[in-house]
């Protein structure tokens, strides 16, 4: 009976580990340089399987989570779409979808939220929903209940508590379009999403905005949490042979206040910036629990404290084949777009605060000119090891 509700994807999830997990930060129009680096991504492992262009990453990934741009991003490859496509889609209907709305309506939000929808509809289908016959593999969307205040995120693992068939809030008939649309819908920038959970009771309709204004716009450590604690059903098994996670960004920076000699110059500067200040601790926080828990094998430097928290002996890595216990393997990918990290790719006449907007549509060639730098740190096989290389 557990496998009858796995649906057309019974096959896929009847084997047992390893299991391969990539979660997806939000971070609005820089999704395509999380796109860039998922295209090198989808080549080295077409390469390794051996299954050419019609490769798709969601043939090597059994979990795919994204808050924000990134559950757009997410629900695309669980659906089997390629790196190109969706690429196509942010270039090509960016400047659509952040239109700017008429003047007096922007005192509510920015941008109309129309195109963004009939977008969503066309790509994964008006009817398509979550449950295991609409898609290729596991999908975590990352939204914020507004109504409850409390972060919601949906899964479509079948096993889940709330999506039982029998129930009348069942999460797997909720349209797939829509919960994406929940997920993207950043205050200020777009219109809440209003989600009808249980058709006629109104108790069951909720508003809901942003994954970003939840702890998880990185979802990362939360996507391994739902993945193995037995409370989210699936209780895959961990171990460093049995269990990866692939993190993408976005692309960071910090953003520099006042100094000592001046410290309340920037005061309302530093309350406006306050709610990014609190998104970017929780996704450093997110990726050191990954680092603590699993086995870091890349990933940029967290502070001169920390380092990158690669276990080495001396100066040198340990290598792969000495398991230390840890949870999962695990690998961090991300560009940084402060002056000095620009530099460092390569990339020195590109304006680090321009790319870094949300909204930045006319930066999104330069978006992917540092995506592709940044991609160049993707070395799988070797990073992995066998937890790649026995997907051939």
């Amino acid at each position: 009976m557990a496998n009858d509700i796995w649906g057309s994807l019974r096959e896929r999830y009847r084997p047992g580990p390893p299991r391969r997990l990539l979660a997806l930060d939000g971070g609005g129009i820089r999704g395509v340089l999380t796109l860039e680096l998922l295209f090198e991504i989808e080549q080295q492992l077409a390469k390794v399987t051996g299954r050419g262009p019609d490769f798709r990453l969601c043939q090597f990934f059994d979990y795919i989570a994204g808050t924000s741009t990134g559950a757009i991003i997410a629900a695309g490859l669980a659906r089997g779409m390629s790196t190109a496509a969706l690429l196509d889609f942010y270039t090509k209907l960016g400047p659509e979808i952040f239109k700017k709305e008429r003047l007096l309506l922007r005192l509510k939000h920015f941008y109309q939220s129309d195109p963004l929808v009939a977008q969503l509809q066309a790509t994964y289908g008006a009817s398509t929903t979550i449950a295991p016959e609409h898609l290729q593999c596991l999908l975590l969307v990352v939204t914020r209940n507004v109504t409850t205040d409390s972060p919601w995120p949906i899964s479509s693992a079948p096993v889940a508590k709330y999506n039982a068939r029998d129930r009348g809030d069942c999460n797997l008939q909720i349209p797939l379009w829509q919960l994406v649309r929940a997920s993207t819908a950043a205050p200020i920038y777009f219109p809440p999403e209003v989600l009808e959970w249980e058709k006629g009771n109104p108790d069951k309709s909720f508003v809901f905005v942003d994954g970003g204004m939840t702890p998880y716009n990185n979802p990362s450590f939360l996507l391994y949490r739902m993945a193995t604690a037995p409370a989210y059903r699936l209780e895959w098994p961990t171990g460093e042979r049995k269990l990866m996670l692939v993190s993408v960004g976005t692309g960071a920076s910090a953003n520099l206040g006042p100094d000592a000699l001046a410290p309340e110059t920037n005061i309302a500067a530093t309350l406006a910036g306050l709610p990014g200040a609190l998104m970017n601790g929780a996704s450093v926080d997110q990726d050191i629990n990954c680092r603590v828990i699993g086995r870091c094998v890349f990933g940029a430097s967290i502070d001169s404290e920390l380092g990158d928290m690669i276990p080495r002996r001396g100066d040198v890595p340990i290598p792969l084949a000495d398991d230390l216990g840890r949870h999962f393997l695990y690998a961090r990918y991300n560009a940084d777009l402060s002056e000095r990290g620009l530099a460092g790719l390569g990339l020195s006449d590109i304006d680090g605060a321009a790319v870094g907007k949300l909204d930045a549509v006319e930066q999104v060639p330069e978006l992917r000119r540092v995506g592709r730098a940044a991609a160049k740190q993707v070395q799988l096989a070797e990073q992995f090891g066998e937890l790649v290389t026995s997907a051939r």
